[in-house]
């Protein structure tokens, strides 16, 4: 079932694909032909916004002056003439003319005839063009024409909007579900977090392909009206030159703006297509050929770049562009990235070394500047860090290179732990030894060999200190490892009788006198205060004699 998914979403962007490819397939042979066409020896002779045919100099007026003539004639005759137009073909100094309603309107000059065709076969080919599109004009000034255009223009905008509604549908009901379960299905054997490019390019083409249709429906509509049909033709043709006009210069060629869009999409479509075979590369060929995750992520990458730079290379080449010719765009990064992108090419340049020299690896468990996670992925800008936690942190390269790094997995996983733990003085040593060895040989994730050890640290303050010293083989579950063995070293000492201390402080208060310093000065304002103070009680004793018993004071 997942295959036939996997089938149906490559069947779905192989037939996007091929769709935009058609359109510009379709489209560039008529933009080289106008484009060609567009010379100062030739004028087109149009009415109501039609191209008729093209006139060419001759020996009295240029191609402009005679256009502009026909031009003027045809709609004046159409505008005013109520009775079916005649166009006959008449001879004058053995030139054929060409005749509308009596009145002279061209000249076939063997200037205007092309090759293998006499002038009087290229005058009977103009007629019945200017028969054919005098008649569509005389049509398209009638009510009923009126109406039509104005339906189809409807049904055209309808049209549009129901195939604009089909393919979102078609997108939110089956591609995009389809796109989602493959990146969900894919992510937990690459293993990283990455962003789903398939998705995000299938939401630019349908963009792309929602708003070619509606161009497509605003032409359909500018051109079946006789107002709109010249100004809808001068900004086709406006657009057309300025995208199809050589005039920017590369080397010895001049390319167009639209040669250079092309260019362009071409480099984006390789770099997805770059990023896709490095997935499928490194989920479905590499991960059965038993390299570890790190080799595989380093081969992925290095085959992504140098698939990246080859082929943009024989890209360039088919191309028709000069490598050479771009000398001076490389000085110009070269002093770009001296000057503004010191950053970013120190990044790079650390990234490469990474990659190529690995002191890390993808996988590997490391700790910089506090930060402590397994190495999910690295890129020659950043590396991404997935902490203890779950939280994804993109750190610069340069980090790795510049500050002091602790790679738990650097060339072997083991590592040692180290448990401080203190005891109660007057404790059996060699029971609190006894204790630590056993409370570490029970953990299932310390290593037999090599074997614990205990080391006596020294006498402290308030106990005997001990280091319990372990090694693990997966660093991520150290602070796991060492609360299980600080909880298991809890309910052996207890068991055992030997007491963990916590910290005591003796305070000693000595007795005796305490001799204070009192100013002469002090002494005397007290004695005076005491003196005025019994003073006031005997007078208030004098004046308020206690009452009796009956609450009456003795008089």
């Amino acid at each position: 079932m997942k295959f036939f998914s996997f089938v149906r979403v490559r069947i779905v962007r192989t037939l996007f694909v091929a769709f935009m490819v058609g359109c510009l397939l379709a489209v560039l042979p008529g933009l080289a032909q106008n484009n060609s066409n567009q010379t100062n020896f030739i004028a087109p002779i149009m009415l109501d916004g039609r191209k008729v045919f093209e006139v060419t100099p001759s020996a009295q007026y240029s191609a402009q002056e005679r256009a502009e003539y026909v031009n003027q004639v045809l709609q004046e005759l159409v505008e005013t003439a109520e009775s079916p137009i005649s166009v006959k073909i008449t001879s004058k100094d053995k030139i054929p003319v060409i005749e509308i309603n009596g009145q002279h309107l061209v000249s076939v000059t063997s200037d205007d005839t092309p090759e293998g065709r006499s002038p009087q076969e290229q005058a009977e080919f103009w007629r019945k063009k200017l028969q054919t599109v005098i008649q569509k004009a005389q049509y398209e000034r009638t009510p009923i024409y009126l109406i039509q255009a104005i339906l189809l223009s409807i049904g055209c905008v309808l049209l549009a909007i129901a195939l604009s509604w089909l393919l979102g549908k078609l997108w939110c009901d089956w591609l995009k579900p389809q796109l989602d379960k493959e990146a969900a299905e894919s992510a937990p054997l690459e293993g990283t977090k990455q962003v789903n490019s398939p998705k995000f390019a299938g939401q630019v083409l349908l963009t792309l392909i929602r708003c070619a249709i509606w161009v497509y429906a605003v032409i359909y509509i500018t051109t079946q009206f006789r107002q709109t049909r010249q100004l809808s033709r001068i900004l086709t043709d406006t657009l057309i030159a300025s995208l199809t006009s050589d005039m920017i210069p590369l080397g010895d060629n001049s390319y167009s703006v639209l040669k250079l869009l092309i260019l362009i999409g071409l480099f984006v479509g390789l770099i997805i297509l770059a990023k896709v075979i490095k997935q499928g590369l490194r989920s479905r060929i590499l991960r059965f050929t038993g390299l570890s995750r790190a080799a595989q992520e380093t081969i992925a990458i290095i085959f992504n770049y140098a698939f990246i730079s080859i082929t943009s290379l024989v890209l360039l080449q088919l191309w028709g562009l000069d490598i050479s010719s771009l000398t001076v765009f490389a000085g110009v990064l070269g002093v770009g990235i001296g000057l503004g992108l010191q950053g970013i090419a120190k990044e790079f340049i650390s990234g490469l070394v990474l990659i190529f020299e690995r002191p890390i690896q993808v996988g590997d468990f490391v700790d910089v500047g506090g930060l402590m996670g397994t190495v999910e992925h690295i890129s020659v800008r950043s590396t991404e860090i997935k902490t203890l936690d779950d939280i994804s942190i993109i750190i610069p390269n340069s980090r790795f290179l510049e500050s002091e790094v602790i790679n738990w997995s650097h060339h072997s996983s083991i590592s040692r732990l180290k448990i401080p733990v203190g005891v109660a003085y007057g404790s059996n040593l060699t029971t609190v030894r006894a204790a630590l060895i056993d409370a570490a040989k029970e953990h299932i994730d310390v290593l037999a060999q090599p074997a614990p050890r205990v080391f006596f640290k020294g006498f402290g303050d308030s106990s005997l200190d001990f280091d319990l010293l372990v090694w693990i083989s997966e660093p991520p579950k150290q602070f796991k490892i060492k609360s299980d063995l600080y909880f298991r070293i809890e309910v052996i000492l207890r068991h055992r009788d030997v007491e963990i201390p916590f910290p005591q402080r003796d305070l000693h208060v000595r007795s005796g006198n305490l001799p204070i310093d009192i100013s002469p000065q002090l002494v005397e304002s007290l004695a005076q205060l005491s003196q005025s103070l019994a003073k006031w009680l005997d007078q208030q004793s004098t004046v308020s004699p206690p009452p009796d018993g009956n609450g009456h004071g003795k008089h």
